[in-house]
């Protein structure tokens, strides 16, 4: 099966060069490459065409214009490549291990039934510690990616490939017939939640996510938002409400309204205690003010929908959150208080 790469790129010349030169030492190399760039402004672009420069894989280098969005980036990149069966995203401070490709391509060859390929993500720069599992997707409207912060040994089965709800798109493989039916990514997301959306809407139409343990990325986790900060705080709360609202059929929706509308009330202590209130406000205000926008894509979203709300229910984590709420946060500390660190965030 034939695989094109895009790599989306924003002021990352500190690790940039890392991703591609793993891409270049592939043991399955895609058969093109499409950077995009969205208009660093440091020296992203130097390295970039330095890296790149002399590699037998063809590689495109396209300059956005402006910063557009992960989520529109990677749609401009995916629609530049030539035709191929499998399109692979990578964020440009993930560095995958040579076979990561070989690996990811076997799965789907493995596995016609799923749409998307959910990568290990490892901490970089921290042996054994876990970036990520897949996505997960609670009924109560949180989402988080498996063993986050969290060692090889504290979650064993992460080493065991299974389906999961979706992949992370820090490093992630989807069918591009999948991926074209789905329209991709959802652009007024920007970023942060857009891929959980994505693999929400490839599972309505029947489509599954499979998790391949043996394909790993080292990950820096979303080196240019920072944990906590005030810019993921508002695109991830409210890329939230945009992904329920479209996705979830309408019989779940009203059965776990109270459960939601608790989550919002315990995040709004939660980010007002530590200094990100006003971010988590605004979030939640402008979801809102978008909502008659937002119900009409749901409207194109549920008329494709191919399983019934009992299959999704059994798609969705339906755990207590109030382990949740206490591990997240003590993982963020955690990791926060790692060495080098200090810049480095969830997507």
């Amino acid at each position: 099966m034939t695989v094109g790469l895009v790599v989306v790129t924003f002021n990352a010349e500190a690790f940039v060069r890392r991703t591609l030169d793993a891409v270049a030492a592939q043991t399955h190399p895609p058969h093109e490459v499409v950077i995009v760039d969205n208009q660093s402004t440091d020296q992203t672009w130097a390295v970039l065409e330095e890296a790149t420069r002399g590699w037998s894989i063809p590689v495109r280098l396209v300059a956005a214009g402006g910063n557009t969005g992960f989520a529109s980036a990677n749609n401009r990149g995916v629609a530049l490549l030539e035709p191929c069966d499998l399109i692979a995203l990578l964020n440009p401070d993930a560095v995958p291990e040579p076979d990561w490709l070989e690996v990811m391509v076997r799965a789907a060859e493995a596995h016609p039934e799923a749409a998307s390929f959910a990568s290990r993500l490892m901490l970089d720069g921290h042996p054994g510690v876990l970036d990520g599992a897949g996505d997960v997707c609670h009924i109560g409207g949180v989402v988080w990616r498996h063993g986050y912060g969290r060692t090889i040994a504290e979650v064993p089965d992460a080493l065991t490939s299974q389906p999961v709800f979706a992949p992370c798109a820090a490093a992630a493989l989807y069918g591009r017939a999948d991926w074209e039916r789905a329209g991709g990514l959802d652009e007024r997301f920007f970023c942060n939640v857009e891929d959980v959306d994505l693999g929400f809407r490839l599972q309505l139409a029947g489509r599954s996510c499979w998790y391949v343990a043996e394909a790993v990325v080292h990950h820096m986790s979303s080196a240019t938002i920072g944990i906590g900060s005030p810019f993921a705080v508002y695109y991830g709360h409210r890329n939230i409400e945009w992904m329920f609202v479209k996705n979830l059929p309408a019989a779940l929706w009203w059965r776990y309204l109270p459960r939601h509308a608790l989550v919002w009330m315990v995040g709004l202590v939660w980010f007002s205690t530590h200094g990100r209130g006003k971010s988590f406000i605004r979030a939640k205000w402008d979801a809102i003010a978008r909502l008659g926008d937002v119900w009409r894509a749901r409207r194109a979203v549920q008329a494709g929908r191919a399983v019934t709300a009992a299959q999704v229910l059994a798609l969705l984590d339906r755990s207590s959150l109030v382990a949740r709420f206490w591990r997240g946060p003590m993982e963020k500390r955690r990791l926060l208080q790692r060495p080098g660190n200090a810049a480095q965030g969830e997507r």
